[in-house]
Parts: structure tokens; sequence; C-alpha cells
């Protein structure tokens, strides 16, 4: 069971990450068929988008607790990141400055990180666009920030309406974001295999003119519910 943990000024240093191979996978299915798995569960706020078209990650949540437009602790969570990590940032209170851009994001590849999910605001998107650093977040904004007031890195978090703990797997893709508990990756990868298998069958009968009203038997339910078809 995870601990929350709601006090400022912590660090954790160790973390227990999910498996790689089970992070692969999650990331092969993508957003939808994830939260699909999951029970349609997970999800960030559709208001989390890819700051350029084309953007997606998976990997290893480590989590930021930061102060509004103060990006102390995205600095000090560079030294946690470990490959293929994707930092998470989430604020004490609702903020769009531009907390993350060009200068963190080289310092994070150096790392071995992999990309950010921010429910705070990014800048220098061109630059990232450049580089090929996929970043998530609510706002662009040039607005800078200041490096003052700590936070807390590596705490459960609520970034845009989802609980992050450090170690779960992030998802991110065109969709959105999706996140799944560490516990549950194994179970959702599998879960989601078992849905790409069903929808791959039903892909081959709507491709060779199938309706969704016989294959999924929707034709009794909107007689009993009283639609009419007029000539």
């Amino acid at each position: 069971m995870h601990t929350r943990v709601n006090a400022l000024g912590i660090v954790k240093r160790n973390i227990e990450r999910t498996d790689l191979a089970l992070v692969k996978r999650l990331g092969d299915y993508g957003v939808a068929t994830v939260h699909e798995a999951m029970g349609r569960t997970g999800l960030m706020r559709p208001n989390i988008r890819p700051a350029f078209a084309g953007a997606r990650l998976c990997g290893n949540a480590v989590t930021v607790l930061a102060q509004p437009g103060d990006n102390l602790m995205l600095h000090v969570a560079a030294e946690q990141i470990r490959q293929g990590d994707i930092v998470v940032v989430a604020c004490t209170v609702e903020n769009g400055d531009g907390m993350f851009g060009e200068l963190l994001a080289t310092s994070y590849r150096a790392r071995g990180g992999a990309g950010l999910v921010s429910e705070a605001g990014v800048r220098d998107v061109g630059a990232l666009r450049k580089m090929g650093f996929p970043v998530f977040s609510r706002v662009i904004s040039a607005k800078g920030a200041a490096r003052a007031t700590p936070g807390s890195v590596n705490v459960p978090v609520i970034c845009a309406g989802a609980l992050v703990n450090p170690g779960d797997v992030i998802v991110a893709d065109d969709d959105g974001v999706v996140v799944v508990p560490r516990e549950l990756a194994r179970q959702t990868a599998d879960a989601a295999q078992r849905r790409e298998d069903n929808e791959q069958a039903k892909r081959e009968r709507f491709a060779n003119g199938e309706l969704g009203l016989d294959m999924y038997q929707m034709r009794e339910m909107l007689a009993r519910a009283g639609l009419k078809y007029i000539d």
C-alpha cells in the first residue's frame, strides 16, 4: 500500500519503479486502450495536452510537488531521474506559469529522462519540439518561474485530478494522459492485450461491411426504446 504524504520539504531518493519491459508494453498499447483495460480509470483531465503534435511518452513517474510559479523542485527532481523516467509536476495551487523549458529538458535528458507531464505551464515549445523531448501540460506560457521555495519530490501527488505515486506508469499520447498504478501494471498490460485482440477481430468485421448495430446487438434495445424508421 502507498502512504499518502502531504508534507512539503521531502525528497525520497529510493523509489520502487515498474519493470521497464512492462512499461514498454503499456506504451505500445496507447492511452485509450490502457484506460479501457484498467476499467476506465486513471485519466488525467483532458486539458493536459501535448505541447507539440505527435508527442508521446511512457515511463516511470518521478513526482514533483511544486509551488506556483516556482520551478526550484523541478531542478531538485533532476538528480532523482533514472533511465526512462517521466517527471510529473503538480502544484500546491493552480498555476499557469512556464515552469519548464529547453534548459531543464536538456538536464533531464542527460539524466535519462524521457519526458514531462505538468499541470502548470511550459515554455520554449519550439526548442522542445526540435530536440524531440515530449512534454504534456495544461498551458503554454512564456512567463518564467522563480527558484525560491521548497516543495517535495517523489511523494504522492494529485496531478490534473489523478493520483500519481512515484514509480507508477505514465502513458501519454494524442488522446491524453493515463496513470497506471505500479501494482496494477502487469494485469493492465494483459487486459490491454486482450482488448487489442478483440478489437482486431471487430476491425476486420467492420472492414467487411458489418454494422455495429448487429455486432453489438443494438437493434432490439433501440426497438424497446421506441426508435422508429420512417421511409
